[in-house]
């Protein structure tokens, strides 16, 4: 298993997964349109979002965004936040995103993050299980304003 920097020609594959999900077929498309080509790009240009794959023997079996994020609070401390984890169907339960997630806290260590966050739907029971036994704490009730 390697876990490196998305690159453009791993799109078409970060997009099957994101769409192979009880969520993610109401609200992705498993086609790469250029709505997905604007964000990658835009993802690409800022130094403080990055997408991450997991590749195995050459084929991406996971992905995750990070954004690195300034605050004043915490005396001036900087954050991680994770979103958009998915490890393929075939590949769940193998310990894909365990090790992915473990190797993104490494990474916000290494930056000097005092803190990594994400959020996940409430519907996602095996999701939330398996942040918690990563050691993520549910300190908080998080809220969306769709616009």
């Amino acid at each position: 298993m390697h876990f490196r920097e998305a690159v453009r020609a791993d799109l078409p594959a970060i997009v099957a997964l994101l769409a192979d999900d009880e969520l993610g077929r109401e609200r992705d498309v498993a086609v790469v349109d250029a709505a997905y080509e604007r964000a990658f790009a835009d993802i690409a240009a800022d130094p403080r979002n990055v997408v991450f794959v997991a590749e195995d023997r050459g084929a991406v079996v996971g992905c995750l965004q990070v954004t690195y994020i300034p605050g004043l609070g915490r005396h001036g401390m900087e954050r991680a936040l994770v979103e958009s984890v998915r490890v393929a169907r075939s590949r769940r339960g193998d310990g894909i995103g365990a090790a992915f997630m473990r190797w993104v806290i490494e990474r916000a260590r290494e930056r000097g993050c005092g803190l990594v966050q994400l959020t996940t739907d409430k519907s996602r029971a095996d999701a939330r299980r398996f942040y918690l036994r990563l050691g993520f704490v549910a300190s908080h009730e998080g809220m969306k304003l769709a616009l």
